[in-house]
């Protein structure tokens, strides 16, 4: 094309605008030369354009036909330069691409209608298509997207904060599910307006497959550890039935004395049915907290009363109390705000942390355990559980929270581990230190109802396990 435009120019020196092809020739050179190859192209167009004007002048006066070669080469050379420009900026952001393939994250690029219009290599990887095929198709069509949440509300939190992150759930080409982690970045224009969307995700697929067996194997640990203390507290557990029972049939024997007078003593009789209907439902309340914690039942927060849970535990380990001689107090505030947890779980939280305080006062007198509840300035309510045992070794009492580690000759070092996993999944903190004047204290604080964060008790159902405690 240049030599053809040097021939014509040549013949026809007066044709002004034929010799501004040699500006197409820049310009379709582009596409084959780079860099010092386009500078020699576009050099040896504006040489023909003065070798052309050399052998056949235009007719006119000379300075006429100078300033028009002026201007033509100034524009070659203008043309030229733009096009070098144009090529630097592609090359830098080829290499940028290039370095997006080197990460392991899937990355991809959308526009404004989920339209891909960039597809990383960790994106071909992952997913199976190839950028050739995912450019141009519609995101959450091709990888069929399970959201966390609806669109409309991620989309506004996108547009409004410039970014999001969370999980979702893409099909792969070969149909199988991924779960991954992702962050969305909002690209603007100019004017402020959203262009775009920079996607870059991390496969977390077997994490999560992880941590769903281990919250599998927590519950079965936490429903091995609850049949565990109550074969401990079996012999608790059947006199507290036992007395329920005991007077129902003297209560029953009593009223049957009362219907065979003559004449019949109805209302002494009528009293006595009162008692025994007062004693059956007694013994079903210790039935009913007896099969709550035996069963396996999935979290569930309800408003609660933290002494109500005191009062429950107390009930259930009386009869251990007394047993074991231990002496003891309650001071429950009479104020307390409600809380938002699971009851069963909290029941054996409070338990573990009384059962240890009993086994604690074994072999020393005085055996005194005091429960107190109460208020915090920082929007806690606290129930503290202390003894009068021999109390915390400085040595250890950093891991006394610790999985598997245990003071005890035949203890499986996992009770007050699986106290703190509970509370803390309920949003609270679990604490131990010394009792003065001797003895060890341990405080559960729960956060009150208006002030807790109710995410952090579906996190996991490791907090299902959990030891039995004792209350009164």
């Amino acid at each position: 094309m240049a030599a053809g435009t040097f021939i014509v120019d040549t013949v026809d020196p007066n044709d002004i605008s034929f010799p501004l092809v040699y500006i197409v020739v820049v310009l379709l050179a582009a596409r084959f030369c780079y860099g010092r190859e386009l500078v020699l192209v576009a050099a040896g167009c504006v040489a023909l354009l003065v070798l052309s004007y050399l052998i056949s002048p235009p007719i006119g006066p000379i300075e006429d036909a100078l300033l028009r070669m002026s201007i033509r080469s100034t524009v070659i050379a203008v043309t030229a330069y733009l096009v070098l420009q144009s090529q630097s900026a592609q090359a830098g952001e080829r290499e940028k691409a290039a370095l997006l393939d080197l990460t392991q994250d899937t990355i991809f690029v959308r526009n404004m209608d989920d339209v891909i219009s960039y597809w990383n290599r960790g994106a071909a990887e992952l997913y199976g298509w190839s950028a050739e095929e995912a450019v141009g198709r519609i995101t959450h069509d091709l990888l069929k997207t399970r959201f966390p949440a609806p669109l409309t509300a991620i989309n506004a939190e996108l547009h409004s904060l410039g970014r999001w992150d969370g999980e979702l759930v893409y099909t792969k080409r070969d149909g199988s599910e991924v779960v991954v982690a992702s962050r969305w970045a909002l690209q603007r224009d100019r004017q402020g307006n959203p262009a775009s969307v920079l996607e870059t995700n991390n496969d977390i697929t077997e994490r999560k497959r992880a941590e769903d067996a281990l919250q599998l194997a927590q519950a079965e640990l936490a429903h091995v550890a609850r049949m565990s203390t109550l074969g401990e507290l079996a012999a608790s557990i059947a006199h507290e039935i036992n007395q329920p029972l005991a007077a129902i049939v003297n209560g029953a024997g009593a009223g049957l004395r009362w219907l065979d007078r003559q004449p019949p003593d109805l209302d002494e009789a009528r009293q006595m049915l009162a008692r025994i209907l007062k004693d059956g439902n007694r013994a079903a309340e210790v039935i009913g907290r007896i099969r709550a914690l035996v069963r396996k039942s999935p979290v569930k927060m309800d408003r609660l009363s933290f002494n109500d849970i005191v009062l429950d535990v107390i009930a259930l380990a009386r009869s251990d109390i007394e047993r074991n001689r231990v002496v003891l107090r309650t001071r429950l505030a009479d104020d307390l705000p409600p809380i938002q947890g699971d009851r069963v779980q909290l029941q054996q939280a409070l338990l573990n942390l009384v059962v240890n305080a009993i086994e604690a006062m074994h072999d020393h007198e005085p055996r005194e355990l005091v429960i107190t509840s109460g208020n915090e300035e920082a929007q806690n309510v606290v129930v503290s559980v202390r003894d009068s045992g021999p109390g915390l070794d400085p040595e250890t009492v950093n891991r006394i929270f610790q999985s598997f580690f245990t003071t005890k000759a035949d203890g499986m070092g996992m009770g007050l581990s699986i106290c703190r996993s509970i509370v803390e999944a309920h949003g609270g903190q679990l604490s131990a230190r010394a009792n003065e004047p001797r003895g060890a204290r341990f405080e559960v604080a729960l956060p009150r109802e208006q002030a807790q964060t109710r995410h952090a008790a579906e996190a996991s159902q490791a907090a299902a396990l959990t030891i039995p405690s004792y209350n009164s």
